[in-house]
């Protein structure tokens, strides 16, 4: 006995709705990241005792994405997941894609390495340059998004463009834009 009428594709969920929940999911972690991001970098004692730790990496690389403290983890990571589940109301399969996009993500942002057709350079302006940014010096108080978009840097004031130039030695370096 199957307990449905016999109709299981009644219960599947269409692409539109996957896709939209993902959406919500990605607008979600977006939101709360920036706004714990943002607030650790302002409250001296946060920053001081807990996301330090993060910025002691000066110049990113990629399994730098997670190093910080647990208190950070648990707070942005966690709390962040688990808001963008429950507000999406993705499935836990669903929930498990979204995660990893996610981790995928938060790796090549703080990578170090822009590299020709990488597809989150593509189709992300909060990407490795971007990030890097926040990371110099002079960007502490900028670029708080992560991990997809920079909505929440234009609106609330703390976008700093950056542009990229050659090196003499190869490769690429990101500058911030002055106005």
């Amino acid at each position: 006995v199957s307990g449905n009428s016999g109709n299981a594709s009644s219960a599947q969920l269409s692409t539109f709705t996957h896709v939209k929940r993902f959406i919500i999911a990605m607008f979600v972690m977006d939101t709360w990241q920036y706004l714990m991001h943002r607030y650790m970098h302002h409250n001296k004692f946060l920053y001081k005792h807990i996301h330090s730790y993060h910025h002691r990496l000066v110049v990113p690389y990629a399994f730098g994405a997670l190093y910080n403290h647990p208190v950070e983890g648990l707070l942005m990571d966690t709390v962040g997941g688990a808001l963008s589940f429950l507000i999406s109301g993705m499935s836990p399969r669903a929930s498990i894609l979204f995660f990893s996009f996610a981790t995928i993500k938060t790796v090549d942002d703080h990578c170090g390495l822009w590299l020709p057709g990488n597809l989150f350079h593509i189709f992300f302006q909060n990407n490795t340059a971007y990030h890097d940014i926040h990371h110099q010096l002079y960007g502490n108080k900028y670029n708080f998004s992560q991990p997809f978009f920079v909505v929440w840097d234009k609106v609330l004031g703390t976008y700093m463009p950056y542009t990229l130039k050659q090196r003499k030695d190869g490769g690429l370096e990101a500058y911030r834009t002055k106005d």
